[in-house]
């Protein structure tokens, strides 16, 4: 199966596409990467999931390809049974080497049960491993500043060591979104400087480019920015 899927891939390459592609993925070997657009990706997880193929391709890692990845983050965000997306998505983040790819793992069955997942939120943020961390980020964003939201979140993502940036985006990126849903338990985290300076600022700067923060708050937002950059 493995080739005849790396053929079909190749044959949906998209030249064009690919050349977008490549400079949003720094690092990224270009050699990796064919150029397939994400639709035709997801189409192919329906397939590979409804035809039974889909545990197969799962247990192949690692994979050579970025649409490889991709095309496992969507089969993972398909999986309905907690516990196998759980461990499917566990694993697969050791192979995981590029923002995409991670911000792609999204399995919905995690949504409905985010309470049971905390306790590897808790151990992908201390693994000090770049995706595993990002990931964990981005589930505390998606599922944890709702309804299920904890001041205390707020504390482990400021508490975090700085000075990775995929790591320092999605920091960024979790403050101006809470920001944005808890505003008033956000903003002394800025108000009290417990971020670096990047991070500090990079929020701010996300914030005001929301549409979900209202304009009176942007303007206190904007005294909080900090003239001096650490990176």
């Amino acid at each position: 199966m493995e080739n005849a899927l790396i053929n079909r891939l190749f044959a949906l390459r998209d030249e064009k596409y690919r050349a977008f592609q490549l400079p949003l993925i720094p690092g990224m070997d270009a050699d990796r990467v064919i150029g397939v657009r994400t639709p035709e990706l997801k189409r192919i997880a329906k397939e590979l999931k409804k035809d039974g193929q889909a545990d197969g391709f799962l247990a192949s890692l690692p994979h050579r390809y970025f649409e490889e990845n991709q095309l496992h983050a969507f089969i993972l965000s398909l999986e309905k049974d907690f516990d196998k997306a759980l461990s499917g998505t566990d694993l697969f983040l050791s192979y995981v080497d590029n923002w995409a790819t991670c911000d792609q793992t999204s399995p919905a069955v995690f949504a409905k049960n985010a309470e049971r997942l905390l306790p590897y939120i808790e151990k992908w943020l201390a693994s000090g491993e770049t995706y595993r961390t990002r990931f964990a980020l981005l589930c505390l964003m998606r599922y944890f500043l709702d309804g299920r939201f904890k001041p205390e979140y707020l504390d482990k993502v400021a508490s975090l060591p700085p000075g990775e940036y995929y790591v320092d985006m999605v920091r960024a990126w979790y403050f101006a979104t809470a920001l944005a849903k808890q505003y008033e338990s956000t903003l002394p985290v800025l108000k009290e400087r417990r971020l670096d300076v990047f991070t500090h600022n990079k929020t701010i700067r996300k914030a005001c480019e929301s549409f979900r923060v209202p304009d009176e708050r942007k303007n206190e937002l904007k005294k909080l920015v900090l003239k001096s950059i650490d990176k």
